[in-house]
């Protein structure tokens, strides 16, 4: 069958994509349930579970290649669609060593988390590569409570995600906390659209680095909401607070609260192509009596964002 046999809708499904929207307009167009397909592939010498279809057509799931080559060319036979139509929606298997577009490495952007990542080797994400690689962060909003000390007292965190595949059920953060902050004093805490899983300290570097597990595997494209806190442990009158982005993110708004009681003399909006690397954008930003002040970054990263504070 070529192209121009097939309806306009299964078309731009079939030129398109993805993967399983196409198979899914496919078995609606011929008009098979998913036991008759599966009986079809078996007369071809193709075993697959039925179940297995089902994740496929729903994008839960995702054929591998080459192992699948066979099994989606039989499919394709099956379906009376065009030769390699849905192998090519398929596209190449990313290495576990390759880095999503526009990602960089800790070691590109910073020297002083290098030791708390050594840590991620124990949450089998090491090489770093694979750290949260099968997640896009959308969107990022830190709220960062200052102490009546000028400590970081609490960091509540909302981040927003979308699987780059099938399969992503955890994101594994990682904080760096203030030179002198007591890390067996952290406390981090789930929120929502998340649990907390293993915990991991280190107190010579002033980090922490913890999953933020999933109640299910999110399929590809699929977005996802999570909110967690840190608190506690914190020492007196930080230097500011810096959210390091690998990747590029649509939105990071940073918003500081501080004690009435304690304000800060200035403020600064700074992003940084790295730690203490050249200023990219700079802005003071205006503290007024409630003591809360805000800082947003569009379309930003990879970099180092966020707001050096002044005491008296």
């Amino acid at each position: 069958m070529s192209g121009n046999d097939l309806s306009s809708e299964l078309a731009h499904a079939v030129r398109f994509g993805p993967f399983h929207y196409a198979l899914s307009e496919a078995i609606k167009c011929r008009g098979l349930s998913l036991s008759r397909l599966r009986a079809h592939l078996a007369s071809q010498g193709i075993a697959i579970g039925q179940s297995t279809l089902s994740y496929w057509q729903r994008g839960l799931r995702h054929p591998e290649l080459p192992r699948a080559v066979a099994t989606v060319h039989a499919l394709e036979q099956v379906l009376r669609l065009p030769k390699d139509s849905l192998v090519v929606l398929i596209g190449p298997r990313r290495s576990s060593a390759e880095q999503p577009p526009g990602r960089v490495t800790f070691a590109e952007l910073t020297d002083t988390w290098l030791a708390t990542t050594a840590l991620l080797s124990e949450f089998d994400a090491y090489p770093e590569s694979r750290c949260n690689r099968d997640l896009e962060m959308l969107s990022v909003l830190d709220t960062v409570h200052i102490g009546l000390d000028g400590e970081l007292a609490s960091i509540t965190a909302r981040t927003v995600v979308r699987a780059r595949a099938f399969g992503a059920e955890r994101f594994i953060a990682v904080h760096q906390a203030d030179p002198g902050s007591d890390m067996d004093a952290v406390a981090v805490t789930a929120l929502d659209g998340c649990r907390i899983g293993r915990v991991r300290r280190q107190q010579s570097s002033a980090g922490v680095v913890f999953e933020l597990l999933f109640d299910h595997r999110l399929a590809e494209g699929e977005t996802h909401v999570m909110t967690f806190n840190s608190s506690g442990g914190a020492s007196g009158n930080s230097p500011g607070y810096l959210r390091t982005l690998r990747e590029p993110v649509h939105v990071y708004l940073l918003q500081l609260v501080f004690d009435p009681a304690r304000l800060p003399v200035r403020c600064t909006r700074r992003l940084r192509k790295r730690e203490n690397g050249e200023t990219l954008e700079s802005e003071t930003l205006h503290c007024g009596a409630g003591g809360v002040i805000n800082a947003y970054f569009s379309s930003v990263g990879p970099g180092i964002a966020g707001v050096d504070i002044e005491w008296d």
